[in-house]
């Protein structure tokens, strides 16, 4: 199991937005995490990344618990965080936003390689290696924030609504990037609103619903779920 979540927590001041929610991805494992606007998913994967502090359970990474450790460190064992709406440097080109991935001792010692490697997943950026990131269309940028996050050498790369305003061209593009990612052994833990192109892609999906998890299982068990129609549509 590489993600180990459980029983947490999570209050923004005295607000409290997360309750007892547990989830885990296994290696070489694709998982989406699933809800309505407003339910939670964002901040699990922040929590995860420490970006929000957890006020009661445990998070397990690698066997390793890391509930307490910074999240400059997280990144460095393994953890890679694709925020929501890309979040590339806009005036940086597109290989000095990717140099800024490899950031720790270990991705600056296989930089050349993974460089070398990024270019050949996503050819077009090579091209556009000297391109200004604020010039690039929104899927370009999209997959500059991907490959950003896999120059820091993940074990697990947490991705934040990667389709969100992107044209279906894209999407599937993005979606064959994710198998091939997966195939090479790094797991990935996804928020997505759209539940069907989810699934359609993913091992295993969780569905969270005002900060609670509702439903977890198999893809193909939650696909045509009535409880998780519910969820989305209302009873």
């Amino acid at each position: 199991m590489m993600l180990d979540i459980k029983n947490i927590d999570v209050l923004y001041d005295d607000f409290q937005v997360i309750w007892d929610v547990s989830l885990n991805v296994n290696n070489s494992e694709m998982v989406a995490l699933l809800g309505p606007n407003g339910s939670g998913k964002s901040t699990v994967l922040n929590t995860v990344s420490n970006l929000v502090e957890h006020k009661k359970g445990e998070i397990f990474f690698d066997k390793e618990l890391i509930s307490n450790i910074p999240t400059y460190h997280r990144t460095s064992i393994g953890i890679s965080h694709v925020l929501e709406r890309r979040r590339v440097f806009p005036h940086l080109t597109v290989k000095q936003n990717l140099l800024l991935g490899a950031w720790h001792p270990k991705a600056k010692e296989s930089l050349d390689k993974s460089l070398s490697k990024i270019y050949k997943i996503f050819p077009k950026l090579e091209s556009r290696s000297s391109q200004l990131a604020h010039t690039m269309s929104g899927g370009e940028q999209q997959m500059l924030a991907i490959a950003r996050g896999l120059m820091g050498l993940p074990k697990l790369l947490m991705v934040d609504e990667p389709f969100l305003g992107l044209s279906p061209m894209v999407v599937k593009d993005l979606i064959s990037i994710f198998k091939s990612i997966v195939s090479e052994g790094i797991s990935i833990l996804f928020v997505e609103q759209n539940v069907r192109l989810a699934l359609s892609m993913a091992d295993r999906g969780y569905v969270l619903e005002s900060g609670r998890l509702v439903v977890s299982g198999s893809s193909k068990d939650l696909i045509d779920s009535d409880k998780v129609k519910k969820v989305f549509l209302g009873s």
